[in-house]
């Protein structure tokens, strides 16, 4: 029998009470500050988001102190601090007499999703004291909410274990394919020819005004819809316009079968992509794609080499101080490719495609893996803190 069933046994034989928090806890509002009233500090500001909002030069809470997000996407997110810290635009919750406040927050995060169900507001979501002040926490002898305490940090440590483990080792992997997709795309033992780009590939832009959308018709995509080099129109939003409608576009937003698309704009440039089927489809001016010559190059070779340090190399050249920055098909067209014999290059594009699959493969399997060690987390948790109730 563990330790934590010896003292439950000992000290609540019988269930424990279930008292609400407004009971049991110390809860505060937080106070009004903005980055422009305040001075640069080494303290945490909390606000209502799921990181420090901004650090200033005071605190208005010391030592543990559990932290609800008041406003935005995160509202209602719970936090552990054990820290000094401003408390912004959140409340905090502190235990009181003989009531561990590293309990109260291990209950509170088992109580989460119910936090978030709270939310009230149309444009800016919030979360008040008033809306969970009224929840219930199991309350047992200190000693056995100490020993709850105890297994689940121990069991949040090694979660963070793993999961930096698991990252490591995808970081690895990806090292390891971008060192050997390098290695083959430039071997200098091969016979290679150095086109321009534009001998090569023509590159379209997406339709630079925004369609009339319909319910139903031909879909029509931006670069939210391009994610890890692929194109995902299953879990990403999907716009659609008519046939009629997609008849105005220009042939720039018309990718064919065989196509790279790619992401021009934006923060996630690149990713570049084989658009696969006949089915027709429009672009936005996020996304572009190239055709290449067929003759000359493979698509699937002029894919890997577009992610490629020495296609990436030729961008930061044409990108240095540049603030905001973009594929530009004038510039890209000037960039030099080496080419390898069709026959060479269809083999290489083979060996490179299994190795993105082995890649993809443990990089989808690593959220998997991270998303069930969770679960296993939370299941033990919520059986941790759950007790049989007890009538005061």
């Amino acid at each position: 029998m563990s330790k934590l069933d010896d003292l439950i046994n000992k000290l609540c034989p019988n269930g424990v009470e279930y008292k609400k928090l407004c009971e049991v806890c110390d809860m505060q509002r937080g106070v009004s500050l903005t980055k422009a009233n305040s001075v640069e500090g080494e303290y945490p500001v909390i606000s209502g988001g799921k990181e420090p909002a901004f650090y200033c030069n005071q605190y208005n809470r010391d030592g543990e102190t559990i932290t609800v997000a008041g406003s935005g996407a995160g509202a209602g997110f719970v936090q552990y601090w054990n820290q000094k810290i401003f408390v912004n635009d959140a409340f905090s919750v502190k235990g009181q007499e003989n009531l561990s406040t590293k309990y109260v927050y291990y209950s509170l995060t088992n109580l989460q999703e119910q936090i978030y169900a709270t939310k009230k507001g149309g444009g800016v979501p919030h979360v008040h004291i008033s809306s969970i002040d009224k929840f219930e926490i199991p309350v047992p002898p200190l000693e056995v909410q100490n020993e709850i305490v105890r297994i689940l940090d121990k069991f949040t440590e090694l979660e963070a274990e793993l999961e930096a483990e698991l990252e490591a080792e995808l970081e690895a992997r990806r090292k390891q394919y971008e060192y050997y997709r390098d290695s083959l795309l430039h071997q200098k033992n091969k016979a290679l020819k150095t086109y321009k780009f534009k001998e090569v590939a023509t590159i379209g832009i997406g339709l630079t005004h925004t369609p009339e959308y319909v319910d139903k018709g031909i879909p029509f995509i931006s670069s939210q819809n391009i994610s890890k080099d692929y194109l995902d129109i299953i879990n990403t939003p999907i716009k659609y316009v008519s046939e009629d409608e997609y008849k105005k576009f220009l042939s720039g937003a018309k990718p064919q079968k065989g196509d790279i698309l790619f992401t021009r704009v934006g923060s996630n440039l690149g990713h570049p992509t084989i658009y696969d089927s006949n089915d027709p489809l429009g672009i936005f001016v996020s996304l572009g794609y190239v055709r290449i010559n067929k003759k000359i190059v493979d698509n699937h070779y002029m894919k890997h080499w577009m992610n490629s340090s020495n296609f990436w190399e030729q961008v930061r050249k044409k990108t240095l101080n540049i603030p905001k920055v973009n594929l530009n098909s004038t510039w890209m067209y000037e960039f030099d490719i080496e080419l390898p014999e069709i026959e060479e290059q269809i083999k290489i594009a083979k060996i490179l495609d299994n190795f993105e699959t082995f890649s993809n493969d443990i990089t989808s399997g690593l959220p998997a893996e991270i998303k069930a060690r969770h679960k296993q987390y939370e299941y033990y948790r919520d059986k941790l803190l759950t007790f049989k109730r007890r009538e005061a």
